[in-house]
C-alpha cells in the first residue's frame, strides 16, 4: 500500500530514471539547428574533433584506473553533441531521424543498462547512438545479434551512418578465416552473433602466440534480444572439442538392444516405489531408469555375465544413452536429419545448429538410432558459458521488448538495471490475456477455428508455435479446413526473413516456430523492400557478391546498394533499387489501406 502511495507522489523508479534523462535530451535537442546547418564535410569532421577531445582528456595520465575514469567522463561530456551528430547523419544517410524516446534508449544503453522497448520502436537505430559514442574511444564496440542474417543486415544498414561519420564496421559470420576475423575485430564497430564471439574467444585462448589471436579485448558490448541471449541461453556451454581414438561399434550394438526392451512406468504408493517393464522414462527430469529385470534381459541379449562388472561399465553407459536417444530425443523436435547428418535444433529459438554436437555419446546414439554414419566421440578442449563470456566486458548493455519479467535475474547475475522506454506514439496494440484449455487437442482445434474466422475476414494472422512438430500438427488441421497458409520452421530457415516479411499481407496465414522473424519488419500490406529484393534477384538485375568481397567491404560503394536474399549478398545500382521499391510500394500501400 505504502509503495503505491509513494509511486503516486514520486513516480515509479522507472519514471524517475526516464525523468533524470530529460535535461540531457533537452541538451541534445539544443544542438539540432547547429548540426542541421553543417555541410556533409563539416558534420564528418566532428568525429575527428570528438576523438581529439577524448585524447586531450587522458593526456599525460599513466595510471590505468585514472585513464578509464577520464575517458568515461569525456564520453559523458560528449554525449549530447555526439548523439545530435548521429541523429543528423541518420536523417541524411538512411532517411531516419531518431525520435526523442530513441535518444532516451541510447542514453540508457550508454550508461550500461538494459533498454526495454516495445516491438517496432526501432532498437536497431537506437544502437547507433551509443555505438558511435563509445567507438570514439578507439577500443572497439561489439554488437551481438541472434543470427548471422541480422548481423549482416544491421552492419550493412546502420554501417551507412558509421561510414558517413568516418568509422569502420566489421561483421563476424560463420565462414570467415582468421585474417578476415582479425580485420573485422579491428573495426571501430563489430557486429556478430553470440556464438561467433564466444567461439572466437575460446579459439584465441588455444592459440600459441598472441599475434595469432583475432579479438582485441572486451570493452563495450550491446546485446540485442538480451533476454534470449543472457538469460535463456546463458548457461548453455560453448564447447570446442576434438576427436578421441574410441571406436563407434558399441553404439550400433546398443542400438539393436533397445527395440527388444519394454517401456514400463513408475508405480507409487504411500510407502513404496516400484517400476514395471524394463525401463522407465521421466519426461520432466529428462532421465531414464533401467529396472533390475531390464538389466537381466540386456545381459541375456548381449550374452554377458554381469553388466555391473568393471569391464562392462562402458557397455552399460552405451545402453543408457541409447535408451535416452530413443525415448527422450524426437526427430523434428530436438533434432533434424539433413544430408545424412543429425543436426541439433536449438530449444530456445528453434534454429538449426550445424556443427554443434551433444556430449557424452548422446549424439552418436542418435546417429545410430537414425541409421546415419556414426562419428567418433569428441573430447572437450575448451569451454565457456555465455554467462561467463559476457561478464568479461568492461561495460555491458542490452535491448529487448521483454526484459522486465527477468529483472531479478539480470540484477543478480550481471548487475544490469532495466529502463522501460516509453513508446513514441500511444500504444494501440491490444495485449490480450492468456486463454487456457483443458487438453492440447481442444486448444489446437480452437486455435484453428479462430484462424479460419480471421482468414475469412482477410485479416493477416501470425501463429507462433514452440516446435516443428506442433507447427506441422496445426498445419495439418488447417489443410483439412482448406485454409491456405505457409509454415516456417527450422526445416525452411533459409527463407525465414522472406516469409515473415510478407506475413502482413491480406489474408496471409503464417505458422512459425518461435525462431522466426527476429528483426524482420512485418508491415501491413507486405514489405515492399523484401518484394524488391526478390524481384531484383529473379530478374537478374543484381549481381551476387562473393564472401571474400563481403567480408572486406561490408558497405556498398557510392551509387550502389547491397542487400541479402536467402543468405546470399547481392549488389545493384541505387537507381534500379529506388525504381523497383517505388513500383512495389504502390501495391503494398493499397493492401495496407485495405
Amino acid at each position: 500500500m505504502l509503495n503505491k502511495v509513494l509511486a503516486k507522489v514520486f513516480g515509479t523508479s522507472n519514471e524517475r530514471a526516464v525523468k533524470r534523462m530529460l535535461p540531457v535530451l533537452a541538451q541534445i535537442n539544443s544542438f539540432d539547428e547547429a548540426t542541421k546547418s553543417l555541410s556533409d564535410a563539416e558534420l564528418q569532421a566532428k568525429t575527428l574533433e570528438f576523438k581529439a577531445r577524448i585524447a586531450k582528456a587522458i593526456e599525460g595520465l599513466t595510471d590505468a584506473e585514472e585513464i578509464v575514469a577520464a575517458e568515461k567522463a569525456a564520453l559523458d561530456e560528449l554525449l549530447p553533441e555526439a548523439f545530435a551528430v548521429v541523429r543528423e547523419a541518420g536523417r541524411r544517410v538512411v532517411s531516419m531521424r531518431h525520435f526523442d524516446v530513441q535518444m532516451i534508449g541510447g542514453m540508457t544503453l550508454h550508461s550500461g543498462k538494459i533498454s526495454e522497448m516495445k516491438t517496432g520502436e526501432g532498437k536497431t537505430l537506437v544502437a547507433t547512438l551509443p555505438c558511435y559514442l563509445n567507438a570514439l574511444a578507439g577500443h572497439g564496440v561489439h554488437v551481438v545479434t541472434v543470427n548471422d542474417y541480422l548481423a549482416k543486415r544491421d552492419a550493412e544498414w546502420m554501417g551507412k551512418i558509421y561510414g558517413f561519420l568516418g568509422l569502420t564496421v566489421g561483421v563476424i559470420v560463420h565462414d570467415l578465416d582468421d585474417r578476415q576475423r582479425r580485420e573485422a575485430y579491428a573495426s571501430d564497430i563489430t557486429y556478430g552473433t553470440n556464438n561467433e564471439f564466444g567461439f572466437d574467444y575460446l579459439r584465441d585462448n588455444m592459440k600459441f602466440e598472441l599475434g595469432e589471436t583475432v579479438q582485441r579485448g572486451h570493452y563495450y558490448c550491446i546485446v540485442d534480444e538480451v533476454d534470449s541471449i543472457l538469460i535463456d541461453e546463458a548457461r548453455t556451454p560453448l564447447i570446442i572439442s576434438g576427436p578421441t581414438d574410441k571406436t563407434t561399434d558399441k553404439y550400433a550394438i546398443a542400438n539393436t538392444v533397445i527395440p527388444k526392451l519394454e517401456l514400463g512406468e513408475l508405480i507409487e504408493t504411500l510407502e513404496t516405489k516400484t517400476w514395471s517393464g524394463d525401463y522407465v522414462v521421466d519426461e520432466k527430469a529428462r532421465a531414464i531408469t533401467v529396472t533390475d529385470e531390464g538389466w537381466e534381459k540386456i545381459e541375456a541379449i548381449l550374452g554377458i555375465g554381469n553388466i555391473a562388472d568393471p569391464e562392462n561399465w562402458d557397455m552399460k553407459h552405451h545402453i543408457e544413452v541409447a535408451i535416452k536417444a530413443h525415448s527422450l530425443y524426437k526427430r523434428d523436435v530436438e533434432y533434424v536429419v539433413k544430408d545424412g547428418e543429425v543436426i541439433i535444433v536449438d530449444e530456445f529459438t528453434g534454429r538449426l545448429m550445424p556443427g554443434r554436437r551433444w556430449s557424452d555419446g548422446l549424439h552418436q546414439a542418435v546417429e545410430a538410432k537414425e541409421g546415419v554414419q556414426i562419428r567418433k566421440e569428441d573430447q572437450t578442449l575448451a569451454t565457456i558459458t555465455f554467462q561467463n563470456y559476457f561478464r568479461l566486458y568492461k561495460k555491458l548493455s542490452g535491448m529487448t521488448g521483454t526484459a522486465e519479467t527477468e529483472a531479478a535475474e539480470f540484477d543478480k547475475i550481471y548487475k544490469l538495471d532495466i529502463v522501460v522506454i516509453p513508446t513514441n506514439r500511444q500504444m494501440l496494440r491490444i495485449e490480450n490475456p492468456d486463454v487456457v484449455y483443458r487438453t492440447a487437442k481442444e486448444k489446437y482445434f480452437a486455435v484453428a477455428d479462430e484462424i479460419e474466422r480471421l482468414h475469412a475476414m482477410k485479416q493477416p494472422v501470425l501463429v507462433g508455435t514452440t516446435s516443428i512438430e506442433k507447427s506441422e500438427l496445426l498445419s495439418d488441421i488447417l489443410k483439412r479446413k482448406s485454409v491456405r497458409h505457409v509454415v516456417l520452421n527450422a526445416k525452411f530457415h533459409e527463407k525465414e526473413a522472406e516469409i515473415v516479411a510478407q506475413a502482413g499481407r491480406l489474408g496471409m496465414v503464417t505458422i512459425a516456430t518461435n525462431m522466426a522473424g527476429r528483426g524482420t519488419d512485418i508491415l501491413l500490406g507486405g514489405n515492399s523492400e523484401f518484394m524488391a529484393r526478390q524481384d531484383l534477384v529473379k530478374r537478374s538485375l543484381a549481381r551476387a557478391v562473393s564472401a571474400a568481397e563481403g567480408a572486406i567491404q561490408p558497405v556498398a560503394a557510392p551509387g550502389f546498394v547491397r542487400f541479402y536474399y536467402q543468405s546470399q549478398e547481392f549488389e545493384t545500382s541505387q537507381q534500379q533499387w529506388d525504381d523497383i521499391i517505388a513500383a512495389h510500394s504502390a501495391s503494398t500501400k493499397q493492401e495496407h489501406d485495405a
